[in-house]
């Protein structure tokens, strides 16, 4: 399989979010505004390729037995890493995701990844499907949090494109990401099928 064909497989055909459904809990949770849904999805990125990486680079010496704790203890050093760095520069970001970060550690997209795809591939084919898979579930985590920040906020990105009369508080609040998760899968399946 070539690098590209792996790099587009991770944004339409296994995208995580809207075809495999993985990852629902930091989707649901951190997708109230397009920024959170940028950030999670960059930093789940961020630890997914990176891991993706070491893993592929570390199979032919894991034996099998200890091959999913070894995965945890290379994801959960990413993980840790990543969060200093957050909470160093991006102390706003850090704040609004809170708990989020560090439970990338358990993310099934990141672990499946790396039992699916990184420890039967090449590096180079590794990161590539890090790179795919991280960039269609940060672009539907931006996309459901734009969809919420515009329906509960009249905002995008922070700046405000409705009156408040016209918010519906429900769309910031959990309700409001099943059902805006809901319609955005529905408009995936139709596309899809067409």
């Amino acid at each position: 399989m070539s690098n590209i064909k792996i790099l587009t497989n991770g944004l339409i055909k296994e995208n995580p979010t809207f075809v495999l459904l993985l990852g629902m809990c930091p989707t649901l949770a951190t997708t109230t505004s397009a920024i959170n849904g940028l950030a999670m999805g960059l930093a789940t990125m961020a630890v997914l390729i990176c891991t993706n990486f070491v893993i592929s680079c570390i199979k032919s010496v894991t034996p099998d037995k200890v091959r999913i704790p070894v995965f945890v203890v290379v994801i959960a050093s990413f993980v840790t890493v990543l969060q200093l760095v957050i909470k160093a520069f991006l102390p706003s970001i850090d704040q609004a995701l809170g708990l989020f970060i560090p439970l990338i550690v358990v993310n099934c997209v990141i672990l499946g990844r790396a039992e699916a795809f990184a420890c039967k591939n090449t590096p180079v084919a590794s990161i590539f499907d890090g790179i795919g898979i991280g960039l269609g579930f940060t672009f539907a985590l931006t996309l459901l949090g734009i969809v919420r920040e515009v329906l509960g906020a009249g905002s995008i990105f922070g700046f405000k494109l409705l009156p408040e009369t016209t918010n519906i508080l429900l769309f910031v609040l959990p309700p409001g990401a099943f059902i805006s998760l809901g319609y955005l899968i529905a408009i995936v399946n139709k596309f899809k099928k067409s």
